[in-house]
């Protein structure tokens, strides 16, 4: 039997305004899985959008525990250098259009 996928809504204003997804990710079996469209001609937008994934994460977090959000954007900034350091699994990636 095959459970059901626990999809995210869409952001209101791509609802309201379109737009182009550009990252979709799931965790199965405790595994990472992602889709991700290249999206950016300059690689380096690629850094302005995690850095602001994380800080919507650590606000989250913060909003849903009790964390510092501070503390909590210091302790994913230093998992992503370490995991960009010494990837635990690094993975593969194909192109699937």
């Amino acid at each position: 039997m095959t459970l059901p996928f626990d999809a995210l809504a869409i952001p209101p204003a791509a609802l309201e305004q379109g737009g182009v997804e550009i990252v979709r990710a799931a965790i199965v079996e405790g595994g990472l899985h992602i889709s991700v469209r290249r999206a950016f001609d300059d690689a380096q937008a690629w850094g302005m959008v995690l850095a602001d994934i994380a800080r919507h994460v650590a606000r989250i977090h913060a909003m849903e525990t009790g964390a510092s959000e501070d503390l909590t954007l210091d302790r994913i900034r230093n998992m992503l250098d370490a995991e960009l350091d010494s990837p635990t699994d690094p993975g593969t990636t194909t192109a699937i259009s």
